[in-house]
């Protein structure tokens, strides 16, 4: 074995493990209920922050305060859309190239 399969077969375990971890980790919160107030009971949508009565006060900066300026937040916001956008688009290609890579490798053989 090469470099390259082995670090490929790394990687893919790591995301493996990753994704099993993340699907365990959600099926735990949710068996448990956790982060659900009894006494804001929706059914499927009490996960939705959108349904908790009163959810505006805990957005409104006279309410809640807190130490780091909402800019800051917008920005963090804004900024992982752009690397998940960039993240998007660099798969895209990739898997557009591979695509692309097959079709011609297809129409040589036929």
């Amino acid at each position: 074995m090469n470099k390259k399969s082995i670090g490929k077969i790394i990687w893919t375990v790591f995301i493996s493990l990753v994704s099993l971890a993340t699907v365990v980790t959600a099926v735990y919160i949710m068996v448990h209920g956790l982060g659900l107030v009894d006494s804001l009971d929706f059914g499927a949508g009490a996960y939705y922050y959108a349904d908790i009565p009163e959810f505006q006060k805990y957005v409104d900066p006279d309410y809640y305060e807190n130490k780091i300026p909402m800019i800051v937040y917008i920005l963090i916001f804004l900024a992982w859309g752009a690397v998940m956008f960039k993240l998007w688009s660099l798969l895209e290609k990739k898997f557009n190239k591979k695509d692309a890579n097959k079709k011609n490798s297809d129409n040589k053989t036929e």
